[in-house]
Formats: C-alpha cells, sequence, structure tokens
C-alpha cells in the first residue's frame, strides 16, 4: 500500500488502528518542519532532534487524545514546540552566565555595516543573528511570534504568562531588536 498518496488525516486514522508504516509516513511528512521548530528555541542540533523525537513519540501515545484528526499538524506543533521551552528551560535553569555572555560586544558581532542602511534590506540571517543577542524571555517570544506564526494568547499560554505582559513583552522585544539593528546601521 503506498501512504503517499494518503492525507494526513487519513494516515493519523490508520496511525490510531497501530498502523506503524503510516507513523513513519507522518514522521516523514512532518520532521523537517517539527525539528526546526525545535532547533529554534533550544539552539543545539542534538537537542532538538532529541526533543523532536520525543515529541513524536508523545503525539503517536497521546493520538486518542486528538479530538480532531484535522489539526493532527498544528497540535503536534504545540508538542514540540511545549517540550522545547521545558527543555531549554530545564537547562538554562542553573547555567552560569559567564561575563562574555553579559557584555555584548559588537565588535565581536560578525555583521557587516552599511552606509545606506535600509530595514528593508536587512538579511534574514542578521535579524536571526542579533535576536540571539536579546534576553531569553524576549528571544523566545519573538520566535513564538514572529517566525512560529502563534498569536498572544497562544504564547502567553506557552510562556506561562498573561497576556498584557505578552503584549509587553513582545512590543519591548521589538523595540530591544530595532536599536540592536540601528547599531549596525
Amino acid at each position: 500500500m503506498n501512504l503517499k498518496k494518503f492525507n494526513t488525516e487519513q494516515l493519523v486514522q490508520l496511525c490510531l488502528s497501530g498502523n506503524q508504516s503510516a507513523q513513519l509516513e507522518i514522521y516523514n511528512r512532518y520532521y523537517k518542519a517539527m525539528y526546526n521548530a525545535s532547533f529554534r528555541i533550544v539552539k543545539d542540533s542534538y537537542e532538538a532532534e532529541d526533543v523532536m523525537q520525543d515529541s513524536f513519540l508523545l503525539a503517536f501515545t497521546k493520538l486518542k487524545e486528538l479530538k480532531d484528526l484535522k489539526i493532527f499538524g498544528p497540535w503536534l506543533k504545540r508538542i514540540v514546540i511545549n517540550k522545547s521551552i521545558h527543555h531549554y528551560k530545564k537547562r538554562t535553569k542553573h547555567k552560569e552566565i559567564g561575563l562574555d555572555d553579559v557584555l555584548y560586544k559588537i565588535e565581536d558581532n560578525n555583521v557587516e555595516t552599511y552606509e545606506d542602511y535600509d530595514f528593508i534590506h536587512v538579511k534574514a540571517k542578521e535579524v536571526l543573528n542579533t535576536m540571539n543577542t536579546l534576553k531569553d524571555n524576549y528571544k523566545l517570544a519573538l520566535t513564538l511570534n514572529l517566525i512560529e506564526g502563534y498569536d498572544y494568547e497562544e504564547i502567553s499560554d506557552i510562556m506561562n504568562i498573561s497576556n498584557a505582559n505578552c503584549r509587553t513583552t513582545i512590543s519591548r522585544a521589538k523595540e530591544a531588536l530595532r536599536r540592536k539593528l540601528q547599531i549596525f546601521a
């Protein structure tokens, strides 16, 4: 049976009946996107791979709890995001912060400067590199909002903060990102 012709909802239905080939097909369809989502949060390739694998295992074991099979993709992504955030917080909870991490040195940053700087022409990689210099909660909020596409309510649930705090955090994070990008102008 060629499972590549099946849509996701049909594959999930097969997974519910214990079809391992359907599980493999779903994995093959989603693993790149889920790995990328995890990597943007945990910032380590091996850890992102582990988080992604754990997320798939959890999703397949909790599949019976999914009420609407049509939302499998967003449901899986939510699992990956939550596991990634949990893993990141656990890893950084007792991490010592070195002096180099506290002091931001422009000369150490490998970002080109432009005479006629225009935000429209900023390369995505430069923006992502600059985002990585922001405080952790700013970086996480912007990643969830701008890259992953979550709205304020979803982000406030994920980060376990109030809706107003979420809006303020994202607003301040965007402003901090703008200021840092203007340094390179």
